[in-house]
């Protein structure tokens, strides 16, 4: 009888699968409102596709998993993925529905009215019926979602119908195989109008890393400050509080289990960058971005935090829909400042591809990590 050996499990081929919708951009020519624009510039949008975009340039295996319309602009979107680097093999082609568009202004914030100071933003979308609302557990299989180390999720994808919404919530459900689970909250009102974002909440309550802006939870849950947050959202291993201007804070559970004491957390805090902001899209996705590739590398919270910054401070410096990151020596520099060299760095378009930047001296010593 044959001698049977045991093997390990196969580590997963994949660093990152990002499962959610993506869309065709235009973007605007020339400032104005979209009644005035003559002509628009073509990209691909979707908060999940930017960050598995963002993760491939930053030199991870990134997978993207969607679907989009057997039509030109879903060829547009899987072709423009694929030339960042994602992993496209699991997009799904769907001969009946379209690939869902979007028009918008040079501004978009996730929570934005003209009365709060912000430059007003119009945004138009084209999405309803679309293949990406079809997506469901029954068309998109658990195993292919879990192939990672990390699954990225957001609030959009739940958002879009009851099939999308069934398999968010199979996806974070626990189970043998289940891998990091990271949820961006990614707080839409126009897509929670008939729906109760309280669900929102119990999603990432499911999740092991969590991103929310002090602006979204106010808005989605009446929530004020991150220890309201924290209170709320207890089990998350990291939640991550994104402050605007403010920078960022971590709520790290400080012992084992998903139900611990939230106030045995480890607090880390990190202060954003100045940037001179250019276009105030997709920080958000790039946050996320940066924060999750140095997780991936082992670093620790707080210069997780500031990669998130730095990342962020890519995207708001382009008008592209898709920014350049910092290459991996550079930022790693920049991450490793004392708090003082940190402070003073200002970051502008083209930081990303001209190391050192703005006079910064690469002798200053590291702040020690918390």
């Amino acid at each position: 009888m044959p001698t049977v050996t045991a093997t390990a499990p196969r580590p997963p081929d994949t660093d990152v699968v990002c499962l959610g919708e993506a869309m065709v951009a235009f973007r605007p020519s020339r400032p104005g409102r979209l009644a005035d624009v003559p002509s628009f510039e073509r990209g691909v949008g979707g908060a999940e596709a930017n960050v598995a975009c963002a993760l491939a340039a930053a030199g991870h295996r990134a997978r993207w998993i969607g679907r989009v319309g057997a039509d030109g602009f879903g060829d547009h979107v899987v072709a423009a993925l694929a030339a960042y680097g994602v992993d496209v093999s699991a997009v799904q082609r769907d001969p009946r529905r379209p690939t869902g568009v979007y028009f918008r202004t040079a501004g978009e914030r996730a929570v934005s009215t003209a009365a709060d100071g912000q430059p007003f933003a119009e945004v138009v979308y084209h999405r309803t019926g679309s293949a990406a609302s079809a997506m469901s557990p029954e068309l998109i299989a658990r195993e292919t979602a879990w192939s990672g180390r990390v699954l990225h999720l957001t609030g959009i994808t739940p958002a879009l119908s009851a099939g999308c919404l069934a398999l968010v919530r199979g996806l974070t459900a626990a189970g043998p195989g289940r891998p990091l689970v990271s949820f961006d909250v990614n707080y839409r009102v126009g897509l929670w109008r008939d729906r109760s974002p309280a669900l929102l909440a119990g999603l990432a309550r499911r999740c092991d890393i969590v991103f929310v802006g002090e602006d979204e939870a106010e808005a989605a849950w009446g929530l004020r400050g991150g220890a309201a947050i924290r209170a709320a959202l207890p089990e998350p291993d990291i939640l991550v509080v994104k402050q605007g201007a403010g920078g960022a804070t971590a709520y790290v559970r400080g012992g084992p289990g998903r139900t611990g004491d939230a106030s045995a957390d480890r607090v880390v805090s990190a202060p954003a960058l100045t940037v001179d902001v250019v276009a105030p899209v997709g920080a958000g996705d790039a946050f996320a971005a940066g924060f999750l590739s140095a997780g991936l590398r082992g670093l620790d919270v707080r210069t997780r935090l500031r990669h998130g910054h730095l990342m962020a401070a890519a995207a708001l410096t382009t008008d592209a829909d898709l920014a350049r990151p910092p290459e991996r020596a550079h930022a790693d520099r920049l991450a490793a400042l004392d708090a003082g060299a940190w402070g003073r760095l200002r970051l502008g378009p083209g930081w990303t591809g001209h190391p050192p930047y703005d006079g910064v001296d690469e002798n200053t010593p590291e702040e020690p990590a918390p």
